[in-house]
């Protein structure tokens, strides 16, 4: 592989593309008030936040389960005992 497929052109254009695009997209930024420490923190919550979204989902969902379970487990083993009872042949 040479040079230029590595870079996608000719490697001093490429890097002077991305010296003028990272300039102007830090001109943004600050305007923003985005600082790097600032960004990093950001992240920080965002995925510390999604890790705990994670979790409280399957909280939740095993509290659902259990719940449910609460009532279905019983009427199906009613139903089980009734249905047994009816296939079962009459005693002589």
């Amino acid at each position: 592989m040479d040079s230029k497929t590595i870079f996608g052109g000719n490697p001093l254009g490429v890097i002077i593309r991305l010296v003028l695009l990272s300039i102007a997209v830090g001109i943004v930024l600050s305007v923003l008030g985005i600082t790097p420490q600032n960004f990093l923190e950001r992240l920080n919550t965002i995925i510390t936040n999604i890790y705990n979204l994670g979790f409280d989902a399957f909280e939740s969902i095993l509290g659902y389960l259990l719940l449910g379970a609460m009532v279905v487990i019983p009427i199906w083993l009613v139903m089980r005992l009734a249905s047994a009872r009816k296939s079962r042949p009459p005693e002589s």
